[in-house]
């Protein structure tokens, strides 16, 4: 198994369960990350990509959103010389131009930092929409026919991948979601048209290396057709 992508959905019911505020949620999710990151690297894993704030996200409270954006520019100042020592890449996807100048500042920083690490490679999902995306993609192809650089018959899936924000990352093997919730929420939908889908009840915050593993261990007992017999 090359890439597990996770949907880290439960912060904010976990916090109003416990009558905290939803920011709370949020950083209690903190450590699920740090879990995660170590089960996978014991694992073999090779990328590990987390939907930390979709493009939709944009719609919720200023005040949340400001949270959210305090808590990630307090996980990259944190984990940004422990992802180096750990000898792990860190790779964005998104609509960063969005992010404020401050979390940009500090994702350039360690992805310069930390790109020839090699033992994993972790995605951060930010300001992301797949909708978007594949948009986005297929407007570049658009302009790129329009130009005369490429035929309509050299517009095959290999290229318009080449177009899409994972153009360097090999597609999911296995999709997790949390909270029990049944959708995919506008994530990497191009990309796990062949991953295998495991649905975890727990909230995100509650998700620890044993659940990670648990997940993989479902994986296992799948058998991958990719639409063949």
């Amino acid at each position: 198994m090359q890439h597990i992508a996770i949907i880290m959905d439960g912060n904010g019911r976990w916090a109003k369960e416990r009558g905290l505020p939803r920011a709370q949620g949020h950083r209690a999710g903190a450590e699920s990350v740090r879990e995660v990151m170590e089960a996978c690297k014991e694992l073999g894993v090779k990328y590990l990509t987390l939907y930390a704030f979709s493009s939709e996200n944009w719609s919720r409270p200023e005040a949340e959103i400001k949270a959210l954006m305090a808590l990630l520019d307090r996980f990259l100042d944190e984990k940004g010389k422990e992802l180096d020592k750990q000898n792990v890449r860190l790779q964005a996807i998104g609509q960063i131009d969005r992010l404020p100048k401050s979390t940009r500042d500090r994702l350039t920083k360690i992805q310069e930092r930390t790109k020839n690490n090699d033992s994993m490679t972790l995605v951060l999902a930010l300001s992301y929409g797949s909708r978007e995306e594949i948009t986005a993609s297929a407007r570049s192809i658009a302009e790129a026919a329009l130009a005369g650089e490429i035929t309509l018959d050299e517009i095959t899936p290999e290229l318009f991948s080449k177009h899409l924000y994972t153009s360097e990352i090999p597609d999911p093997d296995l999709l997790i979601r949390t909270s029990g919730e049944m959708r995919i929420s506008n994530f990497l939908l191009w990309q796990i048209s062949y991953s295998e889908i495991v649905i975890v009840k727990k909230m995100w915050p509650d998700f620890r290396q044993g659940d990670l593993f648990a997940a993989v261990e479902e994986y296992k007992t799948r058998h991958r057709r990719f639409g063949a017999l």
